[in-house]
């Protein structure tokens, strides 16, 4: 999820916490429980901070270790332990859970998204997305707002208001997986321009009634559309070039962080005079006709490399950036 969801789940989890008697009977647990929860549902994204080192180790490295198993374990001891050593009065073990769960919540609903997260380290480096929820959803967001007023408000107390909004956010997250269940198993026989063989694959939107669609064809060709109350429309097809420069670019440091993390990559290559632009697409991810998530290597007549960017800019950017005032 997004930054701003992950820090509602947090404020969220702590008002949960409060059904704990230890944490709502203490003098210090509603704080110390916050500063824990919030932590907690913030801290697997710390490896955002590998934006500074390049963009290649950070898409490369986001949602991967520090969503694993024993990363869940290692941020829940080290928040543990700072908390505990500013509130020695309250015990560790109660502290410890709630951090878990805020931690836990976390990965979890990450796995929902479109981009996944390497969840099952060390066990698998598999990515994993489960394309249910989109990164930032209204009713979430909404839901943990309003319960969140009512708690500061007075209006009702924590120990009512916060485990009758995770029940809600249970039976949509259970709905919503089987509206995806129940879409993907049928838009085939949906599809008017299909053919034997091609394989769909639904993506989450911002709304509840739009998904985002992906048809891979037999002869590799990427159809993007989307299904809309009943319907699908096709926006646009993109074949994938066969070039040796594509394989050359398989090669740099910014084209492997790339299609590291993406099952829908697509290679296309523009011939220039003074050699070749390669442009790797992310075709899950299209906005006002063009694909944001890129990565881009310039070669010359050799196939070496000259510039190179990976990450997201609109085509605009993207040409300002990789402009060659030589060439």
């Amino acid at each position: 999820m997004d930054t701003g969801t992950h820090f509602v789940f947090g404020l969220g989890l702590g008002g949960l916490a409060m059904t704990d008697p230890v944490i709502a009977s203490h003098a210090y647990g509603p704080i110390a429980i916050l500063i824990g929860t919030v932590a907690g549902s913030n801290a697997p994204d710390l490896d955002g901070l590998l934006r500074f080192k390049s963009n290649a180790d950070y898409i490369k490295n986001h949602r991967g270790l520090s969503h694993s198993f024993p990363a869940i374990a290692g941020w829940t001891a080290l928040i543990t332990a700072a908390v505990s050593l500013a509130f020695r009065s309250i015990p560790w073990w109660h502290i410890a859970f709630w951090v878990l769960v805020a931690v836990v919540v976390h990965v979890l609903t990450d796995l929902f998204n479109s981009y996944g997260t390497q969840a099952y380290r060390p066990v698998s480096k598999q990515w994993v997305a489960w394309n249910i929820i989109h990164i930032f959803d209204p009713f979430i967001f909404s839901a943990h707002l309003f319960a969140i007023l009512l708690w500061i408000s007075g209006i009702a107390v924590p120990q009512v208001i916060f485990p009758v909004l995770y029940a809600l956010l249970g039976i949509y997250y259970g709905w919503r997986t089987l509206v995806h269940r129940s879409l993907s198993k049928k838009i085939a026989r949906q599809d008017p321009e299909g053919q034997p063989g091609d394989r769909y694959t639904l993506l989450p939107t911002v709304s509840l009634y739009r998904w985002n669609l992906v048809r891979i064809s037999t002869d590799c060709t990427y159809g993007i559309g989307e299904w809309s109350h009943g319907k699908i429309k096709w926006h646009d097809v993109l074949k994938c070039d066969e070039h040796p420069a594509i394989d050359a670019s398989k090669q740099h440091v910014d084209v492997q962080a790339f299609l590291s993390v993406t099952p829908f990559p697509c290679g296309h290559v523009k011939p220039r005079t003074w050699g070749y632009e390669v442009r790797w697409v992310d075709v899950r991810y299209r906005y006002r006709k063009q694909y944001p998530f890129v990565a881009v290597v310039l070669m010359d007549l050799n196939l070496h490399p000259l510039q190179s960017y990976v990450g997201w800019l609109s085509d605009e950017r993207l040409e300002k950036r990789l402009r060659m005032n030589s060439y």
